[in-house]
Order: C-alpha cells, then sequence, then structure tokens
C-alpha cells in the first residue's frame, strides 16, 4: 500500500492497513520516523531561512542554534505522541470490545491518522502565520475525520463502538497536547527557549 493511499482513498487504506500485520518497530521506521521528518526538516529551514512576519514588524528568524534544538526536540515530541496515543489505544481496546488490540494496531492508527499532518509540514518551508493556521485547521479535521473511520476497521469493532472509541482518542489526544504545552514552557526555562535575529 502506497503511504499517500489514506489521503485519497482513505476507506481503501485503513482496509489494507487493517489486514496487514507486522512489528511495532516496523511500522515506526517505515511510516512514522520518516514521515514525521518533513515538518521538523522544513520548519527548520523556514524559521532560520526564510522567517516570518508579523503586520508591517520586520521578519523574524530563529538562530541555526536555537532551531535545531527545537526542531529536534518537536521531532521527538511527535515520535513519542504516536507511541503514546498507540498504547492509549490498545489500553482502552478492552473497553471497547476491539477483537485485534495489540499496541502495533493503535500505533499503525496514530501513525497514519497524523500522516496529512507530516505532509502539510512542507508549509514550514514558507512560514505565514494566517496560512498556517487556516490550513491547519482543515488539516486537523481531516485527521480527526481519518480518526473516526479508521478505528472501527483496524480496531474490528461495531460502528458505534468505534465512534465512541474514537471520541475517547480525541479526549486523550488534547489533553496529551496541553501536556506537550506544558513540557514545552519547562524546556524553554531549561535553556531551549527560542533565539531570535532581525
Amino acid at each position: 500500500m502506497n503511504s499517500l493511499d489514506i489521503l485519497f482513498r482513505p476507506i481503501h487504506a485503513w482496509r489494507n492497513i487493517a489486514e496487514t500485520s507486522g512489528s511495532l518497530v516496523g511500522r515506526l521506521l517505515t511510516h512514522t520516523v520518516p514521515w514525521a521528518l518533513v515538518p521538523a526538516l522544513c520548519w527548520y529551514y523556514g524559521i532560520t531561512t526564510v522567517g516570518w512576519q508579523i503586520g508591517e514588524e520586520p521578519v523574524q528568524k530563529m538562530t541555526a542554534d536555537s532551531a535545531i534544538v527545537i526542531c529536534a526536540l518537536f521531532y521527538l515530541a511527535m515520535l513519542a505522541g504516536v507511541v503514546f496515543l498507540g498504547y492509549m489505544i490498545h489500553w482502552m481496546a478492552e473497553t471497547y470490545a476491539a477483537a485485534n488490540s495489540t499496541v502495533e494496531r493503535g500505533v499503525t492508527i496514530v501513525t497514519y491518522t497524523a500522516t496529512p499532518f507530516f505532509v502539510v509540514g512542507l508549509l514550514g518551508l514558507y512560514p505565514a502565520l494566517w496560512l498556517d493556521i487556516s490550513i491547519g485547521v482543515v488539516v486537523a479535521c481531516y485527521c480527526i475525520y481519518l480518526l473516526y473511520i479508521g478505528v472501527p476497521v483496524v480496531m474490528d469493532v461495531q460502528p458505534e463502538r468505534g465512534f465512541l472509541f474514537a471520541s475517547a482518542v480525541v479526549a486523550v489526544a488534547l489533553v496529551s497536547i496541553v501536556g506537550l504545552m506544558t513540557a514545552t514552557a519547562i524546556l524553554w526555562g531549561l535553556g531551549a527557549e527560542p533565539v531570535y535575529t532581525y
């Protein structure tokens, strides 16, 4: 299956994904690890080379040293987020009577659900606040759509239970985002804060 099938033929892609088996490490190495590099590398280039501008203010950029630390942490956070949410899907599976639950299946759901997010990371090449927020909202909605149609198929649950299961995953993801924002504030205080150039 082509990794980008999930973007254009999601129902077909989820069925293929549900029928394939593999290891957790294999799934991470073949999909998550390379695709998560896209936003990290693009944003590194965008914030150090192109920069961004708010209104009539001068273009702002980040120093290479500051940006490499932040983008590396961003990359690691994406990988950790995929594994954590994948584990949480497996952990919640019994509650929703999932027939074939494994951590690998949970990670598979999260990593393919996040594919649009990884692809839209290309926007980092040209950071523009209004554009990034507008497209980001659309992509977030599409990721949620993918989650809602993917959970029942991959976890082999009834559609009604799948809806509740996916809703629980969204709730966990939102709490995780709050935790990530807290961790970001702590890391900035420990020396990983952005350093700007004008």
